[in-house]
């Protein structure tokens, strides 16, 4: 009974490990504070000085504020509507009534939402293209040498060139009285998947080939078939090159969506920064050092996110991934 007892009680050791994984962070996190609040003291702009971290942290609350008053303006345009609705039927039970949505302005979390879901899609087609196309380009080395010369003149291409293309080419060509998707949707989902696919694609390509011979004659002796051969031999030997090649691409997904959001004025989280800018407000710096803050907190959400999905798909439990 004692001995079961003991077993339940941490060591020291694993004691002092789970403390330095929180303790170190931690620090790190109060360091940075403590630069960024010296730092911006010494940085005077046009609008002011610099916000530091209570600056930042002031701003922030006033735009959940003002996303919860927008919230509560919306609740009351859509209760009028149901009100006047409902006497309009009273008196008219065949009289038409209509639910217009509510059309006030995007707050700082509504930009947010609007990115998330740009970068969703624009990284999903991405990754639909890149690994299927990885796969057939590792496993046929002719292919490969035909089709890296292009790979390599257009990944370096900036999202800055990408956009107008991609802008003319959706106006010309996404034609309808009543479209599915936004334009401004579209430009900027394209936009991130032309720029987000290569290393996905790159990656796939080079963890195909990658795969240990010995592996490979098993297939030939037991006569795989081809999707066979990919299933159970293939895509479990080349899951760490592929989410390597998937962080990256989300990495880039996300930097290229805030930067084409802020150059087409499409709706996002860079959009907001723009228009921050462009308002010159003694509140503007502090707004976009929040959004800033955002930016960086979301992609590390979003990296952290595809470590854990890289976990749990990956046949190796003990490798160390970071």
């Amino acid at each position: 009974m004692s001995s079961n007892v003991i077993s339940l009680i941490p060591s020291r050791e694993k004691v002092v490990s789970r403390s330095k994984v929180m303790l170190m962070p931690l620090i790190g996190i109060l360091i940075f504070l403590m630069f960024w609040h010296l730092a911006a003291r010494q940085v005077e702009t046009s609008l002011g000085t610099l916000p530091g971290p209570v600056q930042t942290f002031t701003q922030f609350s006033n735009l959940v504020n003002e996303h919860v008053k927008e919230r509560e303006k919306a609740h009351a345009f859509m209760e009028r509507q149901e009100k006047r609705n409902a006497a309009k039927l009273a008196k008219d039970p065949n009289a038409e009534v209509r639910i217009r949505p509510y059309t006030g302005k995007p707050t700082f979390f509504d930009q947010i939402g609007t990115s998330l879901v740009t970068v969703a899609a624009g990284f999903a087609l991405a990754s639909l293209i890149a690994i299927p196309l990885g796969i057939v380009l590792g496993l046929n080395h002719g292919l490969y040498q035909a089709v890296n010369p292009i790979i390599q003149l257009l990944k370096p291409v900036s999202p800055l060139a990408w956009l107008p293309i991609v802008t003319m080419v959706v106006s010309a060509t996404y034609v309808s009285d009543d479209p599915m998707f936004a334009k401004s949707f579209v430009n900027s989902l394209l936009t991130v998947a032309l720029c987000s696919v290569w290393p996905t694609l790159i990656n796939t390509a080079v963890g195909v080939t990658s795969v240990d011979k010995d592996l490979i004659n098993v297939s030939k002796v037991l006569r795989l078939s081809w999707w066979q051969h990919i299933r159970t031999i293939v895509l479990p030997s080349a899951i760490p090159m592929i989410f390597t090649g998937l962080r990256l691409s989300l990495g880039i997904a996300w930097m290229v969506l805030i930067a084409a959001e802020m150059l087409a004025q499409n709706p996002g989280l860079g959009k907001f920064v723009w228009d921050e800018f462009q308002n010159g407000s003694s509140a503007s710096l502090g707004r976009i050092m929040v959004a800033v803050i955002a930016i960086g907190f979301i992609g590390l959400l979003l990296d952290r996110g595809m470590l854990q999905l890289q976990k749990h798909l990956s046949w190796n439990k003990q490798q160390a991934l970071r």
